[in-house]
């Protein structure tokens, strides 16, 4: 008598089971899209989503030639947060243009010297190395693949790319200066 009473309960919650599995297949079915609808494609992550989604804002339709990509810019993002910068009018930054033409860049960067981060481009840049001293917001590139960013002040051999514009030196530490940061790189239109 009781293995028939258990036998009819399990009975019944396999039939349930089912009947919801089956039901919860339709449901999901019904807004699944056909074959003309579009697939819809998703960036790799938040920060470049929302920094494409800017860019695309401004302008809708892109030139890729190689005259169009060099009359864009680029827009840099630090942990998230864009940034507005005076790019280098240079064959690296040209070279830059043409790395995030196909796709965002991201650099993981690493404090250095209490006065810097720097990462690696993940690609060798064109270089014209000279004699500088940086200050915070300067933007250079070292041994032609790493990027650097100050916050604080050094002398060496590098090459210009650009520098941040609007950030108060207290700004710029409390940006760049509190452990590793996320540098993304995109174009502009």
């Amino acid at each position: 008598m009781r293995s028939e009473r258990r036998w009819r309960n399990l009975s019944r919650r396999a039939v349930l089971t089912a009947v919801m599995f089956l039901l919860l297949g339709i449901l999901c079915g019904c807004g699944a899209s056909g074959p003309e609808t579009t697939p819809q494609l998703t960036p790799a992550t938040p920060v470049e989503s929302q920094l494409q989604e800017t860019v695309n804002a401004a302008e809708p339709e892109n030139d890729n030639s190689e005259e169009g990509i060099m009359n864009r810019n680029l827009t840099l993002a630090i942990n998230g947060e864009a940034l507005s910068v005076t790019w280098e009018d240079n064959a690296s930054v040209e070279a830059l243009k043409e790395l995030v033409s196909s796709g965002a860049v991201t650099v993981q960067m690493s404090k250095y010297g209490g006065f810097e981060q720097v990462g690696p481009l993940g690609a060798s840049l064109p270089r014209d190395d000279v004699q500088t001293t940086t200050g915070p917001g300067d933007i250079v590139l070292y041994s032609g693949n790493q990027i650097v960013v100050f916050y604080g002040s050094n002398s060496w051999a590098y090459t210009r790319l650009g520098h941040i514009d609007g950030k108060t030196v207290q700004e710029l530490a409390r940006l760049l200066g509190n452990g590793d940061v996320t540098v993304t790189i995109v174009m502009e239109g």
